[in-house]
């Protein structure tokens, strides 16, 4: 299994000499299949989301509120973008531009701009720049 910094794309955080600051080189992940079969349910861990949104159903808050606990909830899935490489190389087309258009997998840089997915990352960049600024 790949470390954590290698799933996203991170080096390692290493400390500079005096000053103690700290910098993070960002690189763009690539997952490449392992050919290994796997099946749909090893692409996630729901777990956390479930006891969420058991909590929420059992709440006394309004409709409108558990709706949007829930909604909140999915934020706590895991992804195993291993395994989600490995499971998109055997999926049918249908399920392959499903993944594509969650984000899921990258295959088209265009079709990533076109949806969006870079500018977010752009942005993403621009504000990491301004936090960080002269400090890295």
């Amino acid at each position: 299994m790949a470390k954590m910094q290698d799933l996203f794309g991170f080096d390692d955080v290493q400390l500079k000499d005096e000053d103690k600051k700290y910098s993070l080189r960002v690189r763009t992940p690539v997952y490449e299949p392992s050919g290994r079969p796997t099946h749909v349910l090893e692409c996630y861990d729901p777990q956390k989301t479930k006891r969420l949104i058991r909590r929420i159903e059992n709440s006394n808050v309004t409709a409108e509120e558990k709706e949007f606990l829930r909604y909140a909830a999915m934020r706590h899935v895991v992804f195993n973008y291993e395994r989600i490489a490995d499971y998109y190389a055997s999926a049918s087309k249908e399920m392959q531009e499903l993944m594509e258009q969650s984000a899921l997998v990258i295959i088209d840089f265009d079709k990533a701009i076109e949806q969006g997915f870079i500018q977010l990352n752009d942005k993403m960049r621009k504000l990491y720049e301004q936090e960080i600024g002269d400090k890295a």
